[in-house]
């Protein structure tokens, strides 16, 4: 916590005792309480003052971030109610994690998960433009037209996409092209949607890098503790302040 301290919900989630926005739902009805005094929604706290939720005090977790290789058939989530395979299922029980962000169930690579909300949240955040570089092995031969559409902006449902980076790469797969693509947006399966749109459907998608950090020698499934060094970087990108 900062020495000028933080807002109490904050303080919940950095804890990991909820998401910000449940943590400020759980303070709104009055089961949280500072040093005994019933807490109020937006109420700065300190490092030193002492918190409990229904009576129980809060007890800040440690803060851990992994890279997790994900494979294909894993889905995003904490919890999935059709028992197919997260991508928390590999991963250290000791405290709450959350991935950041989402792979589809069919797109493998690199995926963040932490029980560091501060940066989970800045990272997802629009404004943030953290960059993402996909491989995309994708139908057809893409012309040199199809990939300045994709680095110009694309229409989609949900309005035009900002620019890429977008390259052919030497690679051959026979009646496809493989294709980087680097974006800085977050919209639910936007490379997959882009390609759509210049008639070249993807058919493997991996994310290879993410807020200037790649892959390495992580092989599939695999997973690893992010260095202090690879934190700063991130939190520089996404504009963490603690």
């Amino acid at each position: 916590m900062s020495p000028e301290g933080m807002r109490v919900h904050r303080a919940l989630a950095q804890a990991g005792v909820a998401s910000r926005r449940a943590a400020e739902l759980l303070v709104a009805e009055g089961r949280v309480t500072v040093n005994g005094e019933v807490a109020h929604v937006g109420q700065v706290v300190q490092s030193t003052d002492r918190l409990t939720v229904d009576g129980n005090p809060v007890n800040p977790e440690p803060i851990h971030t992994y890279m997790l290789n994900k494979p294909m058939g894993m889905v995003s989530t904490a919890y999935d109610p059709e028992g197919r395979p997260t991508v928390l299922d590999p991963m250290p029980n000791d405290v709450r994690l959350y991935p950041v962000g989402r792979l589809d169930i069919d797109t493998t690579g690199l995926l963040l998960i932490t029980n560091d909300g501060d940066l989970a949240h800045q990272l997802m955040h629009p404004s943030s433009k953290v960059p993402k570089t996909y491989e995309a092995m994708v139908a057809g031969r893409v012309s040199a037209a199809g990939v300045r559409q994709l680095r110009d902006g694309v229409e989609l449902e949900d309005g035009m996409t900002q620019p890429a980076l977008v390259e052919i790469l030497d690679r051959q797969a026979p009646g496809c092209t493989w294709l980087s693509i680097e974006i800085t947006e977050g919209r639910n399966r936007q490379v997959r949607r882009m390609c759509d749109v210049i008639d070249h459907p993807v058919r493997k998608l991996a994310r290879t890098r993410y807020g200037g950090l790649g892959l390495g020698k992580l092989r599939r499934g695999e997973f690893r503790s992010l260095a202090s060094t690879e934190i700063t970087k991130l939190e520089q990108i996404a504009g963490v302040t603690r």
